[in-house]
């Protein structure tokens, strides 16, 4: 979709970049952001205005999900209240990797302006001064032959909130707060009887895998584990280790929920702050069982999103990437819900 098409989705397209300064970003495309309100009340919904500019001579390409022209579906905003870092409370999906028709086309001198609203993804109820900033990163950002993690980042703006909690309440103690599991076993939403009998095999060969992945951590480590998550270092392998231990022991005693309603052509999404409930997408029903973008690493993926699993987040997709950036930059690969995938899938076999 060209962006000169998008007003027809109610975007307002301008010839300049909003008040707030922009960060110098790669073949001079810069984010800026402007707050609508500087000060607000409990009752207010927190909406920041977002620009992307194309300064340079040349048409530059931006990976759609990682802009706001659509609906927000990454961790695009970094914001933290008095200083504490206030986490993403949006989905994140599993995708394949990017193809050309994946990203914007930004024309030479344009500005593309939006609105977002962060109340709804980002945690704002606790009174306190906010400091927000846009910071999309990904590996293939400006292009699907991307090499290196590309950023767009803006200046940070500041507003304060009156919330419903009083300043000073601690949210991480909540958030860190350990799931109360039920009964370890598998049930389904808006799913057909087919549908669970597929999703059932599944989440065998997600087992399956979070096991394989477990052991070969615990033994002697060689190519699987560097062309995927990059060279040998002590920090690097333990949390690996931590990451699988837990996956393993979240397909093995936790109570998942699989709902079958999402009709978008990712593979799934999750909410990482709503264990253990898995929301499988078109992409997923078509998926070999196992092997390379599977059902069972579909899942693999989506578990390690959960933050009282592993916590990962999504800086690249597919396994082309995956590989470029366990090179480029192991300590992202170590974070990355694909590369766990790959690993666990081990196709072809290492």
């Amino acid at each position: 979709m060209n962006l000169n098409h998008m007003s027809r989705a109610g975007f307002a397209i301008v010839a300049i970049a909003a008040c707030v300064g922009a960060q110098a970003a790669p073949k001079g495309v810069s984010a800026s952001i402007a707050a609508e309100k500087a000060v607000l009340g409990k009752t207010d919904n927190v909406t920041m205005r977002v620009t992307i500019t194309n300064s340079s001579s040349q048409p530059q390409l931006v990976l759609k999900w990682h802009t706001p022209f659509a609906e927000v579906e990454e961790a695009l905003f970094d914001v933290t209240r008095d200083g504490v870092k206030v986490d993403y409370q949006g989905a994140h999906y599993k995708r394949p990797a990017p193809t050309a028709s994946d990203y914007y086309l930004l024309k030479p001198g344009a500005s593309h302006t939006v609105k977002v609203e962060l109340s709804d993804i980002y945690d704002m109820s606790v009174t306190g001064q906010y400091s927000i900033r846009y910071n999309a990163k990904s590996l293939a950002m400006f292009g699907a032959n991307e090499r290196t993690v590309g950023e767009l980042k803006s200046e940070a703006v500041s507003v304060w909130i009156d919330g419903r909690l009083p300043r000073g309440t601690d949210l991480t103690a909540k958030a860190a707060a350990p799931v109360t599991p039920m009964a370890a076993g598998l049930s389904f939403t808006k799913c057909t009887a087919s549908q669970q009998t597929t999703v059932s095999q599944a989440i065998a060969a997600a087992g399956t895998m979070a096991n394989g992945a477990d052991a070969y951590m615990g033994g002697s480590l060689g190519a699987r584990y560097t062309k995927w998550f990059g060279a040998a270092d002590t920090t690097r392998i333990n949390k690996v280790k931590a990451n699988f231990s837990a996956i393993k022991s979240a397909f093995a005693n936790q109570a998942i929920n699989v709902d079958c309603g999402c009709k978008k052509t990712y593979y799934a999404y999750v909410y990482p702050n709503q264990p253990y409930k898995i929301y499988v997408c078109k992409a997923f029903w078509t998926a070999p069982l196992t092997g390379t973008d599977s059902k069972g690493g579909t899942l693999v993926h989506e578990m390690s999103h959960f933050t009282a699993v592993a916590g990962t987040d999504d800086w690249v997709y597919g396994q082309s990437g995956a590989a470029s950036l366990a090179i480029s930059d192991p300590n992202k690969a170590v974070d990355n819900a694909d590369s766990h995938e790959y690993f666990s899938e081990n196709t072809p076999a290492l």
